[in-house]
């Protein structure tokens, strides 16, 4: 997307299953993602928003679910997305300590967009995911702003930047520059063809860990006694699963928890201090805020089917964090801190991606 080199750029393929025609998760109908990225000197971050479809979300709900791999994270929501099973606002990523910031233009848009919201209904649940950007930003001045939340909900489109972008400009992944990645998986069943989409907020892992479809990438590098801090994991990721496939809130659950399949594969042992955080929706129903004098109908696969969707999302999101390391860009931040970009050290010391 938007002329950027990605893993299958380099000859890499991951996984059996064919991709969306973008490998993204907006190759769900209906999913956009829109940034705002901060990048000047010690100010490295950003906002990510994804739109989980183009209509009035909040009157229009879906079905939704979380699941908390290790839960050293400051995610809000999912109390409520876990309660209730569904989705009711666009989905917001940045740093840890924009939370609040992040929160209130969510909740501020939503107001604006919805009328009723403390009048004739109850209040809003808002979705803010973080990871902690402090190595490369300084994360206390707290530079995002609710003009640059509104603004990236404002300009959400199909095609979008990875790597050093919106949420993921000041975020490291396996000791190199990290940020945004996404994919995708098709899913052909015998009552129809669906998508899985994921996209990543990446900011965990050590370099000797990192494997790139089992080939041990992170120790041939560190073989090449390339000047890289390589600190301890203790980062985070979130993960954001989007389908069209017709499921319950249990079965989506159950889903999303397969996300950690495609994490360990690239290397992660999903360490103390790393906050792992699936949030996953469906866009294939639409749960009505208002009760209606009829029962609510919904399609859901048979359990059988079920397994498809399993290897969908662990595929889309080990190549979602693979991609995120190699559209990533080389980031000098704060205090003169710098990470390089896994794509200068490919070229640099010829490195192969593959057996």
């Amino acid at each position: 997307m938007l002329n950027q080199k990605r893993l299958r750029d380099y000859g890499v393929k991951i996984g059996r299953l064919e991709t969306g025609s973008l490998n993204s998760i907006t190759d769900v109908e209906g999913v956009t993602v829109g940034q705002v990225t901060l990048s000047n000197k010690e100010m490295q971050t950003g906002v990510t928003a994804i739109l989980p479809h183009q209509g009035n979300i909040f009157r229009d709900k879906l079905i939704a679910s979380s699941h908390v791999i290790n839960g050293f994270g400051k995610t809000m929501g999912t109390i409520q997305v876990e309660e209730l099973g569904t989705l009711e606002t666009p989905i917001i990523l940045t740093n840890t300590l924009s939370i609040g910031t992040a929160a209130d233009a969510l909740i501020e848009y939503m107001l604006d967009h919805n009328p009723e919201i403390g009048r004739s209904t109850g209040s809003v649940n808002p979705v803010i995911c973080e990871c902690n950007d402090m190595q490369l930003n300084d994360i206390r001045s707290k530079f995002v702003t609710n003009e640059h939340v509104f603004e990236a909900l404002s300009n959400t489109a199909p095609e979008f930047k990875e790597g050093t972008a919106g949420a993921g400009t000041g975020m490291l992944c396996y000791s190199l520059k990290g940020g945004i990645g996404t994919s995708s998986r098709l899913m052909s069943m015998e009552h129809g063809t669906y998508t899985m989409g994921v996209l990543v907020l990446s900011n965990f892992g050590t370099l000797s860990d990192l494997k790139i479809k089992g080939k041990a990438v992170g120790e041939g590098l560190k073989d090449t006694n390339i000047d890289i801090q390589e600190e301890k994991d203790k980062g985070s990721i979130i993960i954001i699963a989007a389908t069209d496939l017709p499921v319950t809130e249990r079965q989506l659950n159950r889903i999303i928890k397969r996300a950690v399949t495609g994490l360990s594969r690239t290397g992660s042992i999903v360490s103390n201090g790393s906050g792992e955080i699936v949030i996953g929706f469906s866009t294939a129903a639409k749960i009505p805020h208002e009760k209606t004098s009829d029962c609510h109908v919904i399609s859901m696969i048979h359990e059988e089917d079920i397994d498809l969707a399993f290897r969908a999302i662990g595929e889309a999101t080990e190549e979602a964090v693979l991609n995120s390391l190699v559209t990533a860009t080389h980031v000098v931040g704060r205090d003169g801190n710098e990470r390089p970009a896994l794509k200068d050290l490919i070229t640099k010391y010829n490195i192969e991606l593959t057996e």
